[in-house]
């Protein structure tokens, strides 16, 4: 856990809250701090401004100024933390090959997101110092991140069948969105575990609302994979559809969380963690297994799960197993 980015602003506020002007060399240990430092990189990568004057303007407004007391303890809080106790839950949801190498950055930001950067060459996690967020459930956020650097670890970035189609390629790359859902999974600890079990009770409500949907959601994303199948979406349309199943303003975890999260519990307690395990790089086997849990369910009448229709299941490359 590299520290950091945050700890020269908040030597920055301890100045300012003495009535002082921090220096030069203050400033300069602040921009020259790896956090910062690959935090513009990312910035960058994603053509987004990012100018040390205007980060210069972020760390001497007075709203900062006067959150500087909880951030400390905050920051505090978080270090005791273990990472590699995060990583050995990881661990219990990726194949025995993966590997998991990451720098996790608390750190102080105008722009409230946390995120993975560079998860293939260098990686990152990028958390937004929260005074709301407890040492739990920044364990489980750090789980989860941790779980996607590891599938990154084994799993490539296109398909391993070179001769799949283009159009088929790009499905199965969207539908590795379904990768959030394990994490959650993967952080919680287990299908018996609450997913947001250290969140608030508000994140818990929304959580239920939106895992609710799921039954519209799955024909809502089947549609889409559906269209990229076809190559019916242009770069710029799927891109807008795709990222909808992420986030959206009202449903903060959307479709590729809650659907990704039931499917891969579903597929858990009736095959077993290793089936589930073993489908991390093969979205087609993982939505297959998944229809063949859900119908196992059904049947016995504990419980009436959505399904992928079986002309989309058929579309997609590989043999059930």
């Amino acid at each position: 856990m590299v520290t950091d980015e945050a700890d020269a602003v908040l030597a920055i506020l301890e100045i300012r809250s003495a009535g002082g002007t921090p220096a030069d060399s203050d400033w300069q240990r602040l921009f020259t701090s790896t956090g910062y430092r690959r935090l513009k990189e990312r910035e960058a990568s994603l053509q987004r401004g990012f100018e040390d004057a205007t980060f210069r303007e972020f760390v001497l407004s007075s709203d900062l100024l006067d959150r500087a007391g909880e951030l400390r303890r905050t920051l505090r809080e978080w270090t005791r933390i273990d990472p590699a106790d995060a990583a050995r839950r990881a661990f219990a949801y990726l194949p025995g090959s993966a590997v998991i190498r990451a720098n996790v950055y608390p750190v102080i930001k105008p722009r409230t997101n946390s995120f993975v950067f560079e998860p293939r060459r260098n990686p990152a996690i990028f958390l937004y110092l929260d005074a709301k967020v407890t040492p739990s459930k920044l364990a489980n956020t750090v789980t989860h991140e941790l779980h996607h650097i590891g599938v990154a670890s084994v799993c490539p970035e296109e398909p391993a069948d070179a001769g799949l189609p283009e159009n088929v390629k790009t499905a199965l790359a969207w539908m590795g969105g379904f990768a959030e859902g394990r994490a959650v999974l993967a952080a919680a600890g287990g299908p018996e575990v609450h997913p947001h079990a250290s969140s608030d009770a508000a994140e818990r409500a929304v959580w239920e609302r939106d895992l609710a949907r799921v039954e519209a959601d799955i024909p809502r994303l089947e549609a889409f994979f559906g269209a990229l199948l076809d190559g019916k979406l242009s770069e710029e349309e799927r891109t807008r559809q795709g990222m909808s199943f992420i986030s959206t303003e009202d449903v903060p975890q959307g479709a590729y969380y809650t659907v990704g999260w039931l499917m891969s519990s579903v597929v858990e307690r009736a095959l077993g963690r290793e089936r589930l395990v073993e489908s991390v790089c093969d979205p087609a086997m993982f939505l297959r297994d998944y229809d063949r849990a859900a119908k196992g369910e059904r049947n016995r009448g504990r419980a009436r799960l959505p399904l992928w229709s079986e002309a989309f299941l058929a579309r997609l490359p590989g043999v059930s197993r």
